[in-house]
């Protein structure tokens, strides 16, 4: 069967509803999770990438992060999809108190293939949506190295093209960031003379 034809076949709009309840919960970047949620979905579907279980799972990656008072059972009876689907909604979620190095090295050494898939559309998606003026160079050159350390090497393990896209958003974001850098202490020592 095509891509097409599974992406046909696939129904997507109970989760697509299930992940309306991230539309309130806005990120630091402008927007909602809810946007987040479904700009990881069609990175997937741009990618060829379009496993229904993988495709449900995208639309409510952060929803128990962000909501952790969702009712898992209520997930579990949506489709025949469901017990995968919250299974790698469960494995990418971050614990509350574990550290991001942490979690995110676990997805990188032992994550399961699609939680790998699923890590790097989103970090995709955060890291297009990564603009200077909402996060300090800081953070961002922070978050550039831990998508290198992290996310890189799982998107060279599952997916080529995914891998280039991620390593050449990072050379281009640290481009900017570089240019910002300098433009920032030209300014100050302007401001100091």
């Amino acid at each position: 069967m095509s891509d097409l034809e599974i992406l046909r076949r696939t129904v997507l709009a109970p989760w697509i509803y299930k992940g309306t309840a991230l539309i309130g919960k806005p990120r630091k970047l402008g927007g909602n999770q809810f946007r987040h949620n479904m700009a990881t979905m069609t990175i997937l579907i741009d990618y060829h990438l379009v496993d229904p279980v993988l495709l449900k799972a995208a639309v409510i990656h952060d929803l128990l992060e962000e909501i952790p008072e969702t009712d898992i059972n209520d997930l579990l009876r949506i489709d025949e999809d469901s017990p995968a689907v919250v299974k790698l909604v469960q494995e990418v979620t971050k614990p509350k108190n574990e550290p991001k190095e942490i979690y995110l090295g676990r997805i990188r050494d032992s994550g399961s293939y699609k939680a790998k898939v699923l890590k790097c559309a989103d970090r995709i998606s955060n890291v297009t949506d990564l603009h200077y003026g909402i996060y300090k160079l800081p953070k961002m050159f922070s978050y550039l190295d831990e998508t290198e350390k992290y996310v890189v090497p799982v998107a060279d393990e599952v997916n080529h093209d995914m891998f280039i896209e991620l390593t050449d958003l990072i050379t281009n974001r640290r481009k900017m960031l570089k240019k910002i850098e300098l433009l920032e202490a030209l300014q100050e020592n302007i401001a100091n003379n």
